[in-house]
């Protein structure tokens, strides 16, 4: 490969990652594909994320540092790195994850090799099934996207075409899983998606984040999102309905758990557990219920359904029972 291959911009969102910024931006600065551009977008970090940034663009004139005055959220930050983006393809990368030095090259090779629109590689730090290299069509890609195998809806991992990028910016109304409406959409405008299994995407799992802070409404953005695109679904992609259906309840109750087990913020208990069950009864019905493998979330999925009362009581012994055993809190 050569200088002459086509530019791909690396957007990476910045915000209070000081701990994991410096290898994150190594581990792309090594990559072997030759033609590469850097966009990192500081939502006004309160820490030295802006500093570091600063550094790593003065000595290196592939990188450029955009920093916002104010804080904006993900989607505003990505939609900025996008608009200043100039390669003809664009991939993502959370600034507290690092990547393997061909991450790049093998998205790109396995892009081009496959003729799809969507190239997407395996990522360590999660647990997925592991699948051999294959071709989906639009509608299987969703029905793996509902069942989270082998891989999921997050946008980094993946390369896109910048043009299809460009079509569809972030819901900077989503607040929460705004990669899943992301990725959903994209996937409506395209024909093919290459999986291959190498593991060349480093995830890392942070306890302090947003999943384990209780439940308030900007995480329940969530719910919407799934209204929409379980809806959206049953006209353009129906045989991944009930998988989304499926994926929409499984949220639903991971949530109530979060709340039972790491508190609310905003409402009380109660009223976050009734919205919760109605959205249950909404999405539910057997055919996707059958679908799910876990006795666990199967069990507690007919249990909102029938009652939240039933609901937090089981939850508040689940949550006894976790504390006991020195499990960190949040449905496993």
């Amino acid at each position: 490969m050569n200088q002459k291959a086509p530019m791909i911009s690396v957007i990476i969102p910045v915000y209070n990652v000081e701990s994991y910024l410096e290898n994150c931006l190594d581990s792309v600065l090594a990559q072997t594909y030759p033609n590469i551009e850097l966009i990192l977008v500081d939502d006004a970090s309160t820490d030295l994320s802006g500093r570091i940034c600063d550094a790593y663009t003065a000595r290196d004139k592939r990188i450029q540092t955009v920093h916002f005055p104010v804080n904006r959220g993900i989607s505003a930050v990505r939609n900025e790195g996008v608009r200043r983006a100039g390669g003809n393809y664009i991939t993502f990368i959370d600034s507290d994850d690092y990547v393997e030095s061909r991450l790049l090259e093998k998205l790109y090779d396995n892009l081009i090799g496959s003729g799809a629109d969507i190239s997407i590689c395996r990522a360590g730090g999660l647990v997925q099934k592991a699948a051999p290299a294959r071709t989906y069509s639009a509608a299987e890609t969703i029905c793996c996207m509902a069942r989270r195998a082998p891989f999921l809806w997050n946008v980094w991992g993946k390369l896109y075409s910048a043009e299809d990028v460009k079509r569809h910016p972030f819901d900077e109304r989503a607040l929460c899983c705004e990669d899943l409406l992301f990725f959903y959409q994209m996937l409506k405008d395209a024909e093919t998606i290459h999986y291959f299994p190498d593991t060349l995407y480093h995830y890392l799992y942070r306890p302090g984040s947003l999943i384990n802070s209780g439940v308030d409404e900007k995480r329940c953005t969530v719910l919407s999102v799934l209204d929409h695109i379980c809806a959206d679904a049953s006209v353009h992609f129906p045989e991944a309905v009930p998988g989304l259906k499926l994926l929409a309840m499984d949220t639903v109750v991971r949530l109530a758990m979060q709340a039972v087990e790491g508190g609310t913020k905003g409402a009380d208990l109660s009223a976050y557990l009734k919205r919760f069950r109605e959205n249950i009864r909404h999405h539910f019905s057997w055919r996707a219920l059958a679908l799910c493998r876990d006795k666990k979330t199967k069990f507690s999925i007919l249990v909102l359904y029938a009652s939240r009362t039933a609901f937090h009581g089981v939850a508040a012994v689940y949550k006894y029972i976790k504390k006991g055993s020195g499990k960190t809190p949040g449905m496993e």
